[in-house]
């Protein structure tokens, strides 16, 4: 059985549970409190989420290397195009790009913005980090286009993924991202699974 822990509200780990509904695979929630208890953290070192635990004893974290995990283990799946999809290097940038490029960058600016004393939540480095997010997601709207997906003509885990970014920098941070990205977040959340996968959460 596929075990997912995770936040009452992780984002990434949500994105686990819409695959995992997508591809009719059978999970487990387990929700971890925060901050992680003693228990969690001698699974986890470091008391991270998502983080998955399955059969054969498999115990891995790193959303995005869930993801690719569940894709390739209990595939073939259209989320992951085959190697020889001309979308199958698109899927595997824009998985990277939203954790490498937005994601990591986006870290940085929550912790500023609920841990940082007053003093440092707008200096030079935040400042900096802002605009590169910033630009980061103008690339991904030219991406995008007048296309429904980032990745072929079909959902992939390259929207799974960038969708979760969009939505930390919307939601946690409160900035704005452009109107065809609202737009394909929107249409991203309409989809059945995504919707399973909230109750599946709560």
């Amino acid at each position: 059985m596929i075990k997912i822990y995770n936040f009452a509200r992780g984002a990434r780990g949500l994105r686990l549970f819409w695959q995992c509904e997508e591809m009719g695979l059978p999970y487990q929630v387990e929700t971890v409190t925060f901050p992680p208890s003693a228990a969690y953290r001698a699974l986890n070192r470091l008391g991270s989420v998502p983080f998955l635990e399955d059969d054969a004893g498999v115990a891995i974290n790193e959303s995005v290397a869930i993801m690719l995990y569940l894709a390739q283990k209990y595939g073939p799946t259209p989320l992951l195009p085959g190697k020889d999809d001309p979308a199958f290097a698109r899927v595997l940038q824009m998985m990277v790009f939203s954790e490498a490029t937005l994601g990591a960058s986006i870290n940085t600016l929550l912790n500023a913005h609920f841990s940082a004393p007053e003093v440092d939540k707008h200096n030079w480095s935040v400042r900096g980090t802002e605009l590169r997010v910033q630009d980061a997601i103008a690339y991904v709207a030219d991406l995008l286009g007048e296309n429904s997906f980032l990745a072929g003509d079909r959902l992939s885990l390259a929207d799974m993924c960038m969708s979760t970014a969009l939505g930390i920098w919307k939601g946690a941070l409160g900035k704005p991202i452009p109107d065809r990205l609202a737009a394909y977040r929107e249409r991203l959340a309409a989809q059945p699974a995504y919707q399973r996968a909230l109750k599946a959460q709560s």
